[in-house]
């Protein structure tokens, strides 16, 4: 990363006074950068991709890190006051889009409801309702996987099945005592890539090291070796690890539909197809025997599933168990101020 060269000219060539880093590294990789020296000279990381609602700048030993949250529901307000080319006071503000307090513009309203006309009755459509909140804010498991999970497992009945781990998309809430209606908008928003199912085989031991890898990616040590979010979403596996064990040491226990996980022994698995990854890898597990691609995509079958079996209820069930972290865990982050609310 040259991020020291373009600060000096920023400085020193272009003459500015104040220096934001627009990031989308995460939340434990922009506080890394805030403690390296490179960052000399910077002000602020204004960050993103972990969307942590940060509502006091968390302060590295250079600069300052900032993150606004997600879903459009929060805006980071910076207020700078700057004399002879020096910040002299600062103010910042995690502000909530409360609709009460922050009536909608009803110009812009208008332009939002004419652009979305001539799909509202498509992706309005409803496809199932749920009764259990839909959401995905866990770092360890989330019921709104749980359900995607379900339905590829319903569908295919393999030993296990993984889902494509995305992490956000807007909480679905049914009033007290009722139900909640899932649209095809909503879909689209749980799941924003239609991928192809895609299905193999594998050892117990290759499903060990990729739980290995998919807990380094979320938990490693050193920041930068953090890739991809939280941990992965699955059916049919019982992982129970620890978090603040080094890489290839994390794994305490796998069970696979319920049995102990065998080493040698092959297990029937299916994912999505990603954009780009060779035939042989099925949601980051690579060197995947028989790989078949199936004319058939998520969002089909998770369409099919609520089709059969609204109104769903998933919940958080333990199907990855941290021995040293809750299972509501919120945030990758230690050892600072910082809590997610």
């Amino acid at each position: 990363m040259d991020l020291a060269r373009y600060v000096k000219i920023l400085r020193q060539e272009k003459g500015c006074h104040v220096v934001f880093v627009l990031s989308h590294m995460g939340l434990a990789q922009q506080l890394n950068l805030a403690n390296q020296p490179i960052a000399h000279g910077v002000d602020y990381i204004l960050g993103a991709d972990t969307h942590e609602r940060i509502r006091e700048p968390l302060q590295g030993k250079y600069c300052k890190v900032t993150e606004p949250g997600a879903f459009a529901s929060f805006i980071g307000k910076l207020d700078l006051v700057v004399e002879n080319g020096a910040i002299k006071e600062e103010t910042y503000a995690l502000l909530d889009v409360d609709p009460e307090r922050y009536p909608e513009d009803e110009e812009m309203k208008t332009l939002v409801a004419v652009a979305r006309e001539p799909y509202r009755q498509a992706i309005g459509k409803v496809i199932g309702q749920t009764r259990t909140p839909l959401l995905r804010y866990y770092v360890i498991e989330t019921p709104m996987d749980n359900l995607i999970t379900d339905a590829l497992m319903w569908k295919f009945n393999t030993d296990f099945v993984v889902s494509n781990g995305f992490r956000f998309c807007p909480p679905l809430v049914p009033p007290e005592g009722g139900e909640a209606e899932i649209t095809i908008e909503y879909l689209w928003s749980m799941l924003p890539v239609e991928s192809a199912i895609k299905t193999g085989v594998v050892s117990g031991q290759q499903i060990v090291d990729w739980l290995e890898s998919e807990l380094d990616n979320a938990f490693a040590k050193e920041a930068t070796r953090r890739f991809g979010g939280w941990f992965v979403r699955y059916k049919g596996l019982f992982v129970k690890f620890t978090i603040g064990n080094l890489m290839g040491q994390r794994v305490r226990e796998v069970t696979v539909q319920g049995q102990p996980l065998v080493g040698n022994k092959r297990y029937t698995v299916l994912g999505c197809e990603r954009e780009g990854d060779p035939d042989n890898t099925v949601c980051r597990i690579v060197s995947v025997a028989d790989p078949h691609r199936h004319d058939i995509t998520v969002h089909q079958v998770v369409t099919e599933y609520l089709a059969q079996h609204s109104p769903v209820a998933p919940t958080v069930e333990g199907r990855a168990v941290a021995t040293d972290a809750p299972a509501d865990l919120l945030s990758q982050v230690e050892g600072t101020t910082y809590r997610f609310r």
